[in-house]
């Protein structure tokens, strides 16, 4: 079992940056790949970001690659997103995940942290 809690959500005007965190817990992540999805209101799920936390291969939604990254801090246990150059459309429901292997889908998440991009 895998225990995920976001942080960092807020209001942060057109063109400025944010960063999320997510702090994980339970079992060894060493062969976990580690994300982020979002959800605006009225729209489906949509995925953001993924890491794989042994060796740090990244993966990112042609919407936020260039300015978005994610990275993870071993000794911490901690994944973090750093969005910069943010649009209203960002704005969104922010939640970390987790999942075993790249074949399965993602069985762990987080209770969600909001973002609000203002114009």
């Amino acid at each position: 079992q895998v225990h995920l809690v976001e942080s960092g959500g807020g209001l942060v005007q057109a063109g400025g940056s944010l960063r999320l965190s997510c702090a994980a817990s339970g079992r060894t992540l060493s062969s976990y790949y580690m994300g982020w999805f979002r959800q605006a209101p009225g729209k489906e799920r949509e995925f953001v970001a993924e890491i794989r936390w042994s060796g740090g291969t990244t993966y990112y939604s042609a919407s936020v690659k260039g300015r978005f990254t994610i990275s993870r801090e071993y000794a911490k246990n901690m994944v973090y997103l750093q969005m910069n150059s943010l649009k209203p459309e960002d704005t969104a429901v922010y939640y970390c995940v987790a999942r075993l292997t790249s074949s399965e889908e993602y069985n762990y998440w987080g209770q969600g942290t909001q973002v609000t991009v203002s114009s």
